[in-house]
């Protein structure tokens, strides 16, 4: 089964898709989410967030923080843009 990822930032969507599962670090430290995993509601610390499509392909994606919601197998991340200094 597979969980539902948007990915998007005030300016742009950095990723919107299907995935088998996505990491990320949040102040409580590193979560994986996975389908069925039970909610979240966070704030997200700069890094990467990991996506791996449902071919097994992973995916980068950086940001400089924010939020991130869990709930029903849909991931949606409000990232802030990473810092270009």
């Amino acid at each position: 089964m597979p969980i539902s990822v948007d990915i998007v930032t005030p300016e742009a969507s950095l990723f919107s898709g299907e995935a088998e599962h996505v990491s990320l670090v949040t102040v409580e430290g590193s979560v994986g989410l996975y389908p069925e995993h039970e909610p979240i509601l966070s704030i997200l610390q700069p890094c990467n967030v990991s996506v791996v499509d449902l071919s097994g392909h992973r995916l980068e994606i950086p940001i400089g923080g924010g939020f991130v919601s869990f709930d029903s197998n849909t991931v949606t991340v409000i990232a802030d843009p990473v810092d270009a200094g």
